[in-house]
């Protein structure tokens, strides 16, 4: 078993009402959104990396 998976899941975020926010805002929130997705995206090869190299281990 992961060890993530012991962990309790978060409730999904509520969509940020995007109405009130300026062209400069909604750009700043997008670079923040772009950034956060680079780390997502850096975390999933990651441990896309630990689990190939697990698995080498456990064929020899």
């Amino acid at each position: 078993m992961d060890p993530d998976d012991l962990e309790p899941r978060k409730k999904t975020v509520e969509p940020k009402n995007l109405e009130p926010m300026s062209v400069e805002e909604l750009q700043s929130y997008i670079a923040e959104l772009e950034a956060e997705i680079r780390r997502a995206r850096s975390a999933i090869t990651g441990k896309e990396g630990w689990r190939a190299g697990a698995e080498a281990l456990f064929r020899k």
